[in-house]
């Protein structure tokens, strides 16, 4: 049968650093690691590569004349995108602080670091962990991705889900069981109404 890796439409989302063992950058990695809670360091890869083909494209923008219809319009294009996520702050929107910008400040938008600052939750790992088990939504979409890149006009609506226990919603799995027994109706019971909610 003929391989089909040429079928892929999609390119590499991360890049491996060029020298795997440079101390510095070990400890830098490390460092964004601890404080944004990230699960490993292929996270901080996928940003700086993200990061890296913006800083690219405002290289080649800054090379052109300020008059060139192709600078004016992509840079503006760049500048509203990297506004809107609020990377970049409304006084610093020119294509020179574009290449100002840090793998950090992307990281700062991610909705595991908003929903710790919004005090949500108690760590930066405790929000990782409500995303995850789907306990928090944007507007009304439940989201269960870490890494999603909350827009400044999204950031206000950042809350727990209605189906929640911790947003309103039926309670948990142990407080349900632990409600059956106080009302005496003993642990098999607990079970088997559970069952038949599952059902």
């Amino acid at each position: 049968m003929p391989t089909t890796t040429f079928l892929r439409v999609h390119g590499k989302t991360s890049r491996t650093p060029n020298r795997p063992f440079e101390k510095e950058r070990m400890d830098a990695e490390m460092k964004l690691v601890g404080e944004y809670g990230l699960k490993n360091k292929r996270e901080i890869w996928r940003v700086q590569l993200a990061l890296a083909k913006i800083r690219k494209a405002s290289r080649v923008l800054l090379t052109l004349d300020d008059k060139d219809a192709r600078r004016i319009f992509e840079g503006a294009s760049i500048i509203r995108r990297l506004t809107r996520m609020g990377v970049l702050p409304e006084d610093r929107a020119t294509l020179d602080y574009v290449l100002a910008l840090k793998a950090a400040d992307f990281l700062e938008r991610r909705l595991q670091t908003q929903v710790f600052k919004l005090g949500l939750a108690k760590s930066i790992h405790h929000a990782r962990v409500l995303i995850k088990q789907r306990h928090i939504r944007v507007g009304k979409q439940v989201v269960d991705v870490p890494q999603f890149m909350v827009r400044c006009d999204s950031q206000k609506h950042i809350d727990f889900s209605l189906s929640s226990p911790f947003g309103g919603g039926r309670p948990g799995r142990v407080k349900r069981k632990a409600a059956a027994a106080k009302a005496g109706g003993g642990g098999a019971a607990a079970d088997a109404e559970e069952e038949e909610n599952d059902d």
